[in-house]
């Protein structure tokens, strides 16, 4: 194939990460070829450009859990050459060259038909976050909450879980250490800073339902303070994956704890939530959370998300590398 353009992550023989941005004419044979017109970056793709094992066995490496583009070459009955593809999750960026690259070589299991109503670049917007945020609202939406907490709402996730509940005319409470300004602006009715720890097994009920992005004594904390059948998605470790808690949560108010995992989610309900996002979910003002690189300018990013610094979404255009 022609050269393209990706960003490599390699470990030096002492474990130091180098990341730079290189060309190769390379990818692994597979169902689809796809042209990358878009991704975006993750906690994990941030966690995997830092050598993290945990997420990347094997190095060198190219990132990226996110891609949409165009199939310019397929190998499967329900793609074809030209079509537009969402592909997010299952191994992309893990252990399989990811969407850090103008071109991806992918099973077809992995990729959707880019819904009608949606573009890539809003796809890429949206990305893993997005369908996290969606499944999240899928899970405790049936609960009927009237006011939901959103944990870490400067990130990724708790800035379209924002929008997306603000949208749907819930009453939003966003948990977050930075400027609320940015988060009342996106639709919060509320901003609150992380609360003192508590001994006790439950705390007064103040919310119906919660989105948790951050794990450990936040959500320690948020498991007392859910009301009678109220419930919580769990989708990040951002404090800590380690959290402690009493059954008298669930046993007293029958609070339900949901884990939402995107990766390896079910491929038909991956497809009936992009659909939602790109319709009745669909949100016409996402440029204001996203800032856009390219993958020459992508550095910064990658380290100020490691470093706590980061605030919604990371567009990476590979448009613009493209001749």
């Amino acid at each position: 194939m022609k050269p393209f353009k990706h960003l490599t992550v390699e470990l030096d023989p002492d474990g130091k990460v180098l990341r730079r941005v290189q060309t190769s004419e390379y990818l692994p044979e597979n169902e689809l070829l796809v042209k990358v017109a878009y991704s975006s970056l993750n906690y994990k793709d941030a966690l995997a450009s830092n050598g993290n094992r945990g997420i990347s066995r094997f190095y060198p490496h190219i990132p990226g859990i996110d891609a949409a583009g165009v199939v310019e070459k397929s190998n499967h009955p329900d793609f074809k050459a030209g079509q537009k593809v969402i592909v997010s999750g299952y191994d992309l960026g893990m252990n399989s060259k990811g969407g850090f690259s103008e071109y991806i070589s992918v099973p077809a299991a992995w990729a959707i038909p880019l819904p009608s109503g949606l573009s890539l670049k809003e796809s890429m917007i949206l990305g893993t976050a997005g369908l996290t945020t969606a499944m999240a609202l899928d899970r405790i939406l049936p609960h009927q909450p009237q006011k939901i907490l959103v944990t870490g709402a400067s990130g990724g996730v708790g800035s379209i879980c924002i929008l997306l509940l603000n949208k749907l005319g819930i009453e939003v409470v966003a948990l977050s250490r930075k400027d609320p300004k940015t988060l009342l602006e996106l639709g919060a009715n509320e901003v609150i800073k992380p609360w003192s720890p508590s001994e006790k097994p439950l705390l007064k009920g103040e919310f119906d339902a919660a989105i948790d992005t951050v794990g450990g004594a936040t959500l320690s904390h948020l498991i007392k303070t859910i009301r009678p059948y109220g419930a919580i998605a769990v989708c990040g470790m951002a404090q800590s994956p380690h959290f402690e808690s009493s059954v008298y949560p669930f046993i007293l108010r029958g609070v339900t704890l949901y884990g939402i995992e995107s990766a390896e989610a079910p491929l038909e309900w991956k497809r009936e939530l992009w659909d939602k996002l790109a319709n009745i979910w669909k949100l016409p003002n996402l440029e204001k959370i996203t800032r856009t690189v390219t993958l020459d300018t992508l550095e910064t990013e990658i380290q100020d998300m490691l470093a706590g610094k980061a605030q919604g979404r990371v567009l990476i255009d590979l448009e613009t590398e493209l001749e």
